[in-house]
């Protein structure tokens, strides 16, 4: 599987490429997506949160594609379009929306933490499922990942009495829950469509079915209206925040090891707590960062049992 996928990734840099760069790319990964919660933020300030991430994932669908159009890649045929359908539903049309619909409502950095936790869904989902292969350490870790929010929660139990805080932690929540199907269901239809090229047609569909379900809602401002403040933010979620970030990440891949790219997930929420903290005077005391910590390790055990199951399952013919 890693020999296909990296046929697909239209980013041949492999002779041209060193570890100093690479390092440079991860670090700008775990920057950049750290800073999209809190740039969603900045957004939704201004204009309803579902009309702001149709017009992101338009604007940064239509980048993905412009670019692997000049690329010479071509569109997918037949069944190859049901994948795409389905993880545009989920990843874009449900999970990025939530997400963004959800930080109008709650602190970025929190919004960042619950969206870092969405592993701890997949043992949540094995158990349902009857999975009798869960082993201590993924069961550890969702403990201590339920510990970690529990903790965070502790400081927030005043704030469930507003309806609005609990709605925002709802669509976040919600938004994990489907991040972590979609997840699931990409390393099963992966052989079947280009992941690469798959993410802008996801997000250009999910943008358009976005873009109509603010005309039929009446969720939208008109287009002449939108501040300033928002637009910015808009520019800067597609282009710093998925067309940039994703060239780098796939950089970044190419040439460390996937443990070790995968250190991003527990930067960005780190990043979108002190950014909040600075620029919107979010809450940040010793109940989030000691929450924030135990929910992150409890993260990384589930990670790597999952990691370590994928590596056994798999080979020798394929790797995560």
């Amino acid at each position: 599987m890693a020999k296909l996928l990296a046929s697909m990734n239209p980013l041949s840099l492999r002779k041209r490429g060193t570890h100093a760069k690479a390092l440079l790319a991860l670090a700008a990964v775990s920057f950049l997506w750290g800073t999209t919660w809190v740039g969603s933020k900045a957004g939704v300030k201004y204009m309803p949160a579902l009309q702001l991430a149709s017009i992101r994932q338009m604007l940064g669908g239509a980048l993905y594609i412009g670019f692997f159009m000049a690329k010479g890649r071509a569109f997918p045929r037949g069944k190859e379009w049901w994948p795409i359908l389905t993880l545009s539903f989920l990843n874009f049309f449900l999970s990025n929306s939530f997400s963004t619909w959800g930080v109008k409502y709650i602190s970025s950095g929190l919004g960042a933490i619950i969206g870092a936790v969405f592993p701890l869904w997949l043992v949540v989902i094995a158990l349902i499922a009857g999975n009798s292969k869960l082993t201590a350490k993924s069961i550890i870790g969702f403990l201590l990942g339920f510990a970690g929010i529990c903790i965070i929660f502790y400081d927030h139990l005043a704030d469930f009495l507003n309806p609005e805080f609990r709605f925002g932690i709802f669509l976040s929540v919600m938004g994990t829950l489907s991040w972590a199907f979609a997840t699931l269901y990409t390393k099963k239809q992966v052989l079947g469509f280009n992941p690469y090229f798959s993410i802008g047609l996801q997000m250009m569909i999910s943008g358009i079915a976005l873009f109509g379900v603010t005309r039929i809602t009446g969720e939208h401002i008109p287009i002449t209206e939108i501040p300033m403040p928002s637009w910015i933010a808009i520019l800067y979620l597609a282009v710093a925040g998925s067309v940039l970030a994703f060239m780098a990440y796939l950089y970044a891949l190419q040439h460390l090891p996937t443990e070790q790219v995968s250190i991003y997930a527990y930067i960005n929420p780190i990043v979108a707590l002190l950014l909040g903290t600075w620029l919107f005077d979010e809450k940040l005391n010793a109940y989030i960062l000691i929450g924030g910590v135990v929910a992150l390790i409890g993260v990384y055990l589930v990670n790597e049992a999952f990691r370590k199951k994928q590596l056994v399952s798999d080979q020798p013919t394929a790797s995560q």
